[in-house]
């Protein structure tokens, strides 16, 4: 999980700032749609899709804050599909899980450093089905300082994002 989420931050990294050489050649752009945006990729050889969106709202943005992104992933060849990862732009107090909220539904996720994942991995699915149905998601979590940090996402695309990677990382 943890390799994973570093190739994810350092592909978003270099979509954010790019155009940069090797890593952003690397990734293929499947489509905007509306905040989300689809991409497929290879990691060490083997085929790689994700979407991303970036938080529309993050209150308050405490000291040190830099971008933040949503991810859901699907490594076909591990039988991954729509793993949840959240790179917070701010680093999360040691041992303090971040609740994520959509459609009235809590999702309890473990920390590390600036990233975030499903405690339970098994609730992916249902994780994705709420984000396809929902309006926004809320990311609640608490930083290093004990602040509480409530990050909002919109999910609209979302649907259509995550189609496009599902037909390219079947």
């Amino acid at each position: 999980m943890k390799t994973s989420s570093l190739f994810l931050i350092g592909m978003g990294a270099a979509l954010a700032l790019a155009p940069l050489p090797a890593a952003a050649q690397s990734v293929r752009v499947l489509g905007d749609f509306r905040d989300w945006s689809a991409y497929a990729a290879t990691e060490s050889g083997e085929p790689l899709c994700f979407v991303m969106t970036k938080p529309v709202q993050t209150e308050p943005q405490p000291d040190g804050y830099s971008q933040a992104y949503l991810y859901l992933t699907h490594r076909p060849t591990e039988s991954v599909r729509f793993e949840f990862n959240l790179v917070s732009g701010y680093t999360f107090a040691p041992d303090s899980p971040a609740i994520a909220s959509v459609n009235g539904q809590n999702y309890t996720l473990f920390t590390q450093s600036d990233a975030a994942w499903l405690e339970d991995p098994a609730q992916a699915e249902n994780l994705a089905g709420s984000i396809r149905a929902g309006a926004n998601i809320v990311v609640e979590g608490t930083t290093e300082r004990g602040i509480k940090v409530r990050q909002t996402f919109s999910l609209s695309g979302a649907t259509a994002a995550s189609n496009a990677i599902s037909g390219e990382c079947a």
